[in-house]
């Protein structure tokens, strides 16, 4: 993140992250413009001299809540990672099952949160873009590893078909969570991997 400054100790970087944290937690239930600065050092129990050290504004604290969500949601979807074979997609999307099937599920996705209330900002909303392009950039490199393995049509688009299945993903959790129903995200990912697999070679 430009301009921040980086946690150069164990301690730092404890802190650092305890805001991020406290930040991010507040900001999915009650929205950026719900969770004020005071509520964030209140839930992370650091100073406000601590907070000003790593992030100048809110505007910046914010942009590292957007990593973190990244991060986590990344982290719920290993497979994502090492996407070499259609298999490989079928368990992806079963991670992001799973996920939505847990006793506090269906959740919402939190950068989805954040860009219903932040897809007009010109500042935040293209640094919300970069975090789904990352997310997404994972799937088109699983698909162009199958279409260098001839498992992909030659004539497919990997960014494309990448892009398809991260709307459906989007769509799926906004209507799962919306219905307390987890069987909008399930047809989603089904849509999602059988419109990818349309394109599979034989």
């Amino acid at each position: 993140m430009d301009g921040q400054p980086v946690a150069s100790t164990p301690r730092g970087r404890l802190t650092r992250d305890a805001i991020v944290d406290a930040a991010a937690e507040l900001m999915y239930v009650n929205g950026v413009a719900g969770t004020s600065v005071d509520k964030v050092l209140a839930a992370s129990g650091a100073g406000k001299s601590q907070m000003y050290h790593y992030f100048k504004n809110k505007d910046q604290l914010v942009e590292a809540v957007i990593t973190r969500f990244l991060e986590n949601i990344l982290g719920n979807q290993p497979t994502i990672f090492e996407l070499h074979d259609w298999a490989d997609f079928d368990q992806w999307a079963s991670e992001i099952l799973a996920v939505q099937t847990t006793p506090k599920g269906p959740i919402a996705c939190p950068l989805g949160n954040l860009t219903g209330e932040l897809g007009d900002d010109p500042k935040m909303a293209p640094l919300l873009d970069k975090a789904y392009r990352e997310w997404e950039s994972h799937l088109q490199r699983g698909l162009e590893s199958l279409q260098e393995k001839g498992k992909l049509a030659e004539d497919a688009d990997p960014a494309r078909l990448a892009q398809a299945a991260m709307t459906c993903v989007q769509g799926g959790l906004l209507m799962a969570h919306l219905r307390h129903d987890v069987t909008p995200i399930a047809d989603a990912l089904k849509i999602a991997l059988d419109h990818l697999k349309s394109h599979a070679r034989p």
